[in-house]
């Protein structure tokens, strides 16, 4: 029998200083499933230094959003807790990314504020109106003259983001500007020019339209500006090559912090000391007291506790984490377990049943050679040592692998190859006929093992087919039985292990029915014993509850009155009748998938074989054949991966996934595993 790994329950006294290196020392090995008290509240220092790392991580994503750095969202394989030389670096990268980010801010302004300018002015380049009447008609202040070029940056920095100067003429010019503000701006840009003794330049009388000095003045004063934003980007580019590094670094290592201080929060703690509370696997504890006592040179307190010693685990209040341990075959199946949920702790592990049904499922129903090798080249594209572009697909890895042989061994026995039927004949006609004359058996070897395309003398065949399409689901209801029971013994709930429908009586009741059937199908006839075999389990049922209070030494009391057990007893029964009659009536699909992927094969062929005899008939017959296999693979590939799935979860995991457990979850910095 499998079961989940054997866990202890350990509780560690860890003083203040040692803490951070011991929950690092946990982050890193995710061996401790911590156990989290909602009620406590944070040490006021430990909700500030959580809030402290938080600000230098926005601080820090800040940054590196600015220069078009990513950062990882979880600790990298070499992260650290930060310390203050971390702390240092961390201020004088963003003291020399902040300039840079500043300097490029006031140039950004101040070239939106000049092409503003600009553009309003070339508005009115062609206007046929005095130049004099433009401060009338546009949104736009101009003002031209010349101030001393000493007073200019003065007069620059006292007008800030409301003006822009624009220095017009060359070096035998200077002190010749242009000055230009919205219309609300008007009245701070002529006072601040009045205290530099700004001095008007008279446009002539009559003068239409903007000055080409202006607008000359304009553009070369926006594409400077442009330049300068340029330079600038190239500085970002050299901070990016030169400190996108530092700032990864500093980011996982802060991520790092960060998860460890939230951690912390969670604690019970007092004045020097934390208590950190969880589950461990049982093989992992000595390595546990082993570390601890060397990191923190034995000042670490450690109590363990296997799961029957805790009341709160014996009453139920709290459930013991599952973890399974599988070779990659049965591991790749795990999701396909935990999407349903997790065996209770203790009970049997279903991931090798699953793995198995489900493997020998999905090849009957998609039985081909070529097909089954194509899922078989998927799984082997989407494993570890495939393409990184198909890593997020690595969980499916193992599964497609798995269906893809059973797939290509099922086509071996249908003598299918990509919906072509001649081309395996030959070496199975060989070897069947080999092995007719090693055991003396009479007649002309067969081209298929399996044929399922119904044809005249191949009806009882395909009958026997669907007959062991069926015994397949007795075996795996049976099997999901015999777990119920086991799981139901192990937890102590005799009474419904053993006269449940789920329970001992149910397979009992199953077991016979399915034998007299069989039996009366074979040519045999209803007997008088046959009534017991089928009557005792029954009145188990009838009377489970009952029973049930028998055996664990209460007394049996109809709680809800005799007219109501006596309704009840009889839906129960009625229930059980039904549920194992659609239970293994449910597996002729799994004939029934498997004879519609034949017929869809033969009318793929049979398609392609039509358009051969037409013009240019081999190009249209290669591309039927393609598209009518993609077609297959993928919508039928699809359709037969959620029957099995169907048939899992309500004829197999519906037996005794009457409850469901808690998923190991250790603490860690990485999820995908040890650092």
């Amino acid at each position: 029998m499998i079961r989940p790994r054997k866990m202890k329950r350990v509780e560690l006294t860890i003083l203040d200083r040692d803490a951070d290196r011991v929950i690092e020392f946990l982050g890193r090995r995710g061996m401790l499933h911590v156990a989290e008290d909602g009620n406590v509240e944070p040490r006021e220092r430990d909700a500030e230094a959580a809030k402290r790392i938080d600000e230098i991580l926005e601080r820090i994503r800040g940054l590196a959003a600015y220069l078009g750095v990513g950062l990882p969202p979880e600790p990298s394989a070499g992260a650290a807790l930060p310390g203050e030389d971390e702390a240092a670096l961390t201020e004088r990268l963003a003291g020399g990314i902040e300039v840079l980010r500043k300097r490029e801010e006031g140039l950004r302004e101040e070239r939106r504020r000049a092409e503003a300018a600009l553009n309003e002015a070339q508005a009115f380049e062609n206007l046929n109106a005095p130049f004099s009447d433009l401060d009338r008609l546009s949104y736009l202040t101009l003002r031209l003259g010349v101030v001393d070029p000493r007073g200019e940056e003065e007069l620059r920095t006292a007008l800030g983001d409301r003006a822009v100067i624009i220095p017009l003429g060359g070096e035998h010019s200077r002190g010749r500007i242009l000055a230009a503000a919205s219309r609300k701006g008007r009245f701070a840009l002529d006072s601040e020019l009045g205290r530099q003794d700004f001095v008007p330049i008279t446009v002539p009388e009559g003068y239409r339209g903007i000055p080409s000095e202006m607008l000359a003045g304009l553009r070369d004063h926006a594409a400077a500006l442009e330049g300068e934003l340029r330079e600038i980007e190239a500085e970002k580019a050299r901070c990016r090559e030169e400190w996108g590094e530092p700032l990864i670094r500093l980011a996982s290592d802060y991520l790092m912090a960060a998860q460890t201080q939230k951690l912390k929060e969670k604690l019970r703690a007092t004045a020097s000391a934390y208590l950190l509370s969880g589950w461990i696997f049982a093989g992992d504890l000595r390595d546990l007291v082993e570390s601890l006592g060397k990191l923190t040179d034995g000042r670490a307190a450690i109590r363990v506790y296997s799961p029957e010693e805790l009341p709160s685990v014996v009453e139920g209040t709290e459930s013991v984490p599952v973890s399974l341990k599988h070779g990659a075959f049965v591991r790749g199946f795990e999701g396909l377990v935990f999407s349903y949920g997790a065996p209770l702790y203790g009970a049997i592990d279903p991931t090798p049943f699953v793995a198995f049904f489900f493997t020998v499922l999905f090849g009957i129903m998609f039985g081909d050679l070529g097909q089954g090798f194509v899922l078989l080249l998927l799984g082997l594209l989407t494993g570890k040592k495939g393409p990184r572009s198909l890593a997020g697909l690595r969980a499916y890895s193992v599964p497609l692998i798995a269906v893809g042989i059973s797939s290509m061994l099922m086509g071996l026995l249908t003598g299918e190859v990509f919906a072509l039927e001649g081309l395996l004949a030959f070496p199975t006609r060989k070897a069947a006929g080999f092995v007719m004359g090693l055991l003396n058996i009479p007649g002309e070897p067969p081209d298929q093992i399996l044929h399922l395309m119904p044809e005249s003398g191949s009806i009882v065949k395909l009958f026997y087919f669907f007959g062991f399409t069926v015994s397949l689901g007795v075996l795996l209801n049976s099997l999901g039985l015999i777990v119920n029971i086991i799981n139901l013994g192990i937890m102590r709930r005799y009474g419904s292990a053993l006269f449940s429908k789920t329970g001992l009586a149910g397979l009992l009741f199953f077991w016979y029915a399915l034998f007299m059937g069989l039996r009366i199908a074979l040519g045999g006839r209803f007997a008088w014993f046959d009534m017991a075999g089928l009557a005792l389990p029954a009145l188990c049922i009838f009377f489970g509850p009952l029973l049930g209070r028998l055996i664990t030494g209460e007394r049996p009391v109809l709680e809800t009155g005799l007219l109501v057990f006596i309704m009840e007893g009889f839906v129960e029964l009625l229930e059980t009748a039904s549920t194992y009659v659609s239970n293994t009536v449910s597996f002729l699909r799994v004939g029934a998938f498997a004879l519609s992927h034949a017929v869809l094969s033969f009318i793929v062929f049979t398609l392609s074989e039509m358009v051969s005899r037409a013009p240019a008939g081999p190009a249209f017959q290669v591309l039927i054949m393609i598209l009518g296999n993609v077609v297959i693979i993928v919508l039928e590939g699809m359709i037969v991966a959620i029957q099995v799935v169907r048939l899992q979860y309500y004829e197999f995991f519906s037996k005794f996934f009457t409850e469901t457990g808690m998923v190991f979850n250790p603490f860690r910095f990485r999820k995908g595993g040890e650092q």
